[in-house]
């Protein structure tokens, strides 16, 4: 038996499940989504304990079956370190959001059941996304994943659900557009030199590419990631999709989706296109470090806090696709550990807000006051989320933000310290955000509506809190999976850590 397999066919059974079950009955769709994304993180953790750390750099528990073998492709799939800790967030997360979300569908235009469907689809989608070795396939999950989350947000979002789901539709299939003309590039090119077109990564990784040829083909692609990820000056859709989803969606679209773009950055990008990714690292940078500054400026001038918690991913984003293009083993290992910590973090403010605006029927911030008064437990966990989010030390987010800074300092020193604002501009809109949410005096209409966190709501966001808080103290499991892909990753784009500049004192020399 294959887990990863029955990993990616678990959501799909189940979504089909949900969808046979009678239209009235949203208890029972709730119940049975929530025990198939319990039983597919459970599958998840067995195909952790079934990895071998020691060749975290290699391909394992994979599969692949001929699917359209006039053109090479396979439906397969395998999981390096890198691939594995990402799907392992995914798998964790859907039951937080399904369990967090408990009344997200209720009195909406679209069906319970369908909500839940369209929950498990999508999680299967991200599971093949991360996971396949087969480039065609791996587009074909990156389009797919377009159709449930346009649902989600167009029919169980906000009052204006359906201008955000179609900018975000539009945006991505733009993207999706300029990755498929460079996909049939790549195969024109494969086909040339080994007379049989083929779309196995593995193979195109070993491909000699003319460099003016890899520029564009790497355009094409890097354009789509960095529309997914989103980087600067791409990245105007997120806060609208993010302000109208439900909070289950926005965590799924900023904790999950938008990973896909800054993995493929590192999987495909430099993998695929060494001498181009190399070519275009000073443009790549540049837009990261405008990405930190400009999307944390934006947040703190934020009313809104969705909005806000939107704007701070661009930020965030900015550090992961840093981190990758300084070409450091630090910067890159920090960059894959940073993309799940900031899933948890991220996870965590989204589910929270959310509560804070279904009680009060505002996502105002000028509408709070005084929270921690009324909902002592809310304003607790919040401010551990906000802190995560700001990098605080001892906390998730720390760990992987100094690794991505320690790698760009070794190469780019005055990028680094650029960057560095960014940590500054985070404790401002952060602790803002939390003094004009949670303390001062208590208007009367917080104090009536806002209550504290119940059972259901405590049992959805306390397992993200662990994640956080253990992984600030003890990161090194998940980087023992990272370290290894990513050495494989700078020995394949030709890569090498500076030397370390370590001045000898007089009269030690012989």
């Amino acid at each position: 038996m294959n887990w990863l397999l029955v990993l990616f066919l678990l959501p799909l059974v189940g979504a089909a499940v949900v969808m046979l079950l009678p239209k009235d009955n949203g208890l029972l769709a709730k119940q049975v989504g929530i025990a198939v994304s319990v039983l597919a993180f459970a599958v998840s953790l067995v195909l952790c304990f079934q990895f071998d750390v020691a060749r975290g750099g290699d391909f394992q528990l994979g599969f692949a079956y001929d699917w359209i073998p006039a053109f090479g492709v396979q439906f397969a799939m395998a999981v390096d370190g890198i691939a594995l800790v990402l799907v392992a967030l995914s798998t964790c997360l859907v039951p937080v959001v399904l369990v967090a979300g408990w009344n997200d569908a209720d009195g909406s235009r679209g069906s319970v059941k369908g909500y839940i469907a369209l929950v498990l689809i999508l999680e299967s989608a991200m599971i093949g996304v991360f996971a396949a070795t087969d480039v065609f396939l791996f587009y074909v999950f990156f389009e797919a994943m377009l159709v449930p989350v346009y649902f989600l947000i167009g029919r169980y979002g906000g009052p204006r659900r359906n201008y955000a789901a179609v900018k975000f539709l539009l945006y991505s299939l733009f993207g999706g557009l300029l990755m498929l003309a460079s996909l049939i590039g790549l195969y024109v090119v494969s086909a040339d030199q080994t007379g049989t077109g083929t779309f196995d990564f593995l193979s195109l990784a070993g491909l000699t590419i003319d460099p003016d040829t890899q520029k564009w083909l790497f355009l094409g692609f890097f354009i789509a990631f960095a529309i997914k990820a989103p980087l600067v000056p791409f990245h105007t859709w997120l806060p609208d999709a993010a302000a109208e989803s439900t909070p289950g969606t926005a965590v799924l679209l900023v904790g999950v989706l938008d990973k896909v773009g800054t993995f493929g950055m590192l999987r495909y990008c430099l993998e695929l296109f060494p001498e181009a990714s190399t070519w275009a690292t000073p443009v790549v940078i540049a837009l990261a470090v405008i990405s930190i500054i400009y999307g944390a400026l934006l947040a703190i001038g934020q009313n809104d806090i969705k909005r806000l918690i939107a704007y701070t991913s661009v930020s965030h984003f900015g550090f992961i696709v840093l981190g990758v293009f300084v070409m450091t083993t630090q910067g890159q290992s920090g960059a894959t550990l940073y993309m799940v910590n900031h899933g948890f973090s991220t996870a965590a403010l989204f589910l929270i807000a959310g509560y804070m605006i279904s009680r009060r029927g505002s996502r105002f911030i000028d509408d709070f006051g005084g929270v921690q008064k009324v909902a002592p437990v809310l304003a607790g966990f919040f401010l551990i989320a906000g802190l995560s989010s700001l990098a605080l030390p001892g906390l998730s987010s720390f760990v992987s933000e100094f690794l991505v800074l320690q790698g760009t300092f070794v190469r780019y020193t005055w990028v680094g310290v650029i960057a560095t604002l960014g940590i500054v501009l985070a404790a401002l809109y952060i602790l803002l955000m939390y003094q004009r949410t949670m303390t001062g005096p208590t208007p009367d209409a917080v104090r009536e509506t806002v209550g504290d966190l119940k059972g259901r709501e405590v049992l959805a966001i306390a397992p993200l809190l662990v994640v956080i808080i253990a992984l600030g103290f003890f990161p090194q499991p998940v980087l023992d999976v990272i370290n290894p892909a990513v050495d494989r990753v700078m020995v394949n784009v030709g890569a090498t850590d500076p030397a370390p500049q370590v001045p000898v004192a007089e009269g030690t020399q012989k």
